[in-house]
């Protein structure tokens, strides 16, 4: 069940911090065949205790966006414009993108104040070291403790996911396990030294839906117990509505349409997310009912020329949109559309 929003129907409150706050972010790859615009001028803000998903197709930069955050994006990509404020447990601003990835500063942020569970548990897991030994090692990176006392945490954050036999679990290697208890081991792993966010990516990607409901469930308990922060990112709009409070929308390394959780699914603005939509099926249809996909393939990221880059899959498209790029319009508050049908 989703838990009580922790921001208005908009998603935002002003009148708290800003946890995070992605300004103008681009993330490139260059490779022979030309510059992959992985992530190409995305921003968005997220308060403490908030969730914000990231929704949209396969290759559209969602991922790419989460590993920027973390300064974990592997070569050839790099960073090459703008900055991604994160508020320390010190209550100071720093700007992630200035530290170096394998610096000290980076260090002691990257898994202890931003943890992260990736989108395939059973290839993050070390597939020779026990679960319990994993998450021990998290934790005597960032905490000065004895092996003992890690041990102990590690047991504790074991249970307080809902391993059964957490003591004895503790020493089962990856393959032992289900694919729901390999994800809630992630879950404990990333949850060890209580980070202020938690970054989950296709949380519950190949899981039966008995399961997916479980870990939802989890998360949402975790955020309300811990007051962290969540940034997740998937494809599914029913795993966005029932843990985020606000939804960013992502095509071709571009925030489409941004909003509260809410308003995008009763009223969505932007022609991919009205497609989006549609090609969820409905409960109670017809059966012999077809289903209503999103016409033509997401474009090639290299070298991506002006206009929109919705352009040739969009029923509504003008003139303008092939070659100038579309304006960001506010169509309310709080309700932000990059798209020229708004453009006033």
């Amino acid at each position: 069940m989703k838990q009580d929003s922790v921001a208005n129907d908009s998603g935002y409150n002003d009148n708290r911090l800003t946890q995070l706050d992605v300004k103008d972010l681009h993330t490139h790859f260059f490779t022979n065949d030309g510059t992959v615009q992985a992530v190409d001028g995305v921003s968005f803000t997220l308060s403490p205790g908030q969730t914000l998903g990231l929704v949209g197709e396969s290759g559209c930069g969602k991922s790419v966006t989460a590993l920027s955050i973390l300064q974990i994006v592997q070569q050839p990509g790099k960073i090459v414009h703008g900055s991604i404020l994160w508020r320390t447990k010190h209550n100071a601003l720093v700007d992630i993108c200035k530290l170096g990835a394998k610096s000290g500063a980076m260090r002691a942020i990257r898994g202890d104040e931003i943890a992260m569970i990736f989108q395939e548990p059973m290839t993050s897991l070390n597939p020779v070291l026990t679960v319990g030994y994993q998450i021990m090692e998290v934790i005597a990176l960032h905490q000065k403790v004895r092996k003992k006392e890690a041990r102990e945490r590690a047991v504790e954050m074991l249970s307080k996911v809902g391993f059964p036999a957490p003591e004895q679990k503790a020493d089962s290697y990856p393959h032992q396990l289900s694919g729901g208890l390999r994800q809630r081991a992630m879950i404990a792993m990333a949850i060890s030294c209580q980070p202020s966010l938690l970054i989950a990516d296709e949380p519950t990607t190949s899981l039966d839906v008995t399961v997916q409901a479980q870990i939802l469930e989890l998360m949402a308990k975790l955020r309300q117990e811990m007051g962290m922060s969540i940034l997740i990112i998937s494809h599914n709009f029913g795993v966005i509505n029932e843990l985020a409070d606000n939804v960013a929308v992502m095509y071709l390394g571009q925030i489409v349409e941004q909003a509260g959780v809410r308003t995008v699914l009763e009223a969505p603005r932007h022609p991919y997310t009205q497609a989006l939509l549609r090609s969820v099926p409905v409960l109670g249809s017809r059966v012999r009912e077809r289903l209503n996909p999103v016409e033509g393939t997401v474009p090639t990221p290299i070298n991506i020329h002006r206009g929109c880059r919705f352009f040739s899959r969009c029923r509504e498209h003008m003139s303008k949109c092939e070659n100038e790029d579309p304006p960001v319009v506010a169509v309310e508050l709080d309700h932000m559309v990059r798209c020229w049908l708004y453009d006033r």
